[in-house]
């Protein structure tokens, strides 16, 4: 059986970018639904109901929530496709202390 793979993103939003680009590196195909963020929908509320927000994976019907945690989740589950981060240790905690700068740098105001 095919993993089902629903990612609840609104478009412009970096956080829902990072994910996206995590399950094209791995190739993985997935359903999208864009989400009002105005109006939120039935299914983000049920499948995100502490914050709220997007991005959401829905892997199989289980929700993973929030960007960082989703793409870890992606590396992890499909580790014999394309690894998201170096081998080497010190490489791999670089690459991890860029995106989290990138995830708590407040873009808006600067």
């Amino acid at each position: 059986m095919a993993d089902e793979i629903i990612l609840l993103d609104f478009w412009p939003s970096m956080f829902g970018m990072k994910v996206r680009i995590a399950l094209a590196e791995k190739g993985l195909k997935y359903e999208y639904r864009d989400e009002d963020l105005f109006n939120k929908g039935p299914l983000l509320l049920e499948m995100n109901p502490i914050h709220k927000k997007i991005p959401v994976l829905i892997h199989n019907g289980k929700p993973i929530c929030e960007s960082q945690i989703i793409v870890q989740y992606i590396d992890e589950v499909w580790k014999d496709k394309s690894p998201l981060l170096p081998s080497d240790p010190y490489h791999r905690a670089q690459a991890r202390f860029w995106a989290d700068y990138i995830d708590k740098k407040n873009w808006i105001n600067h």
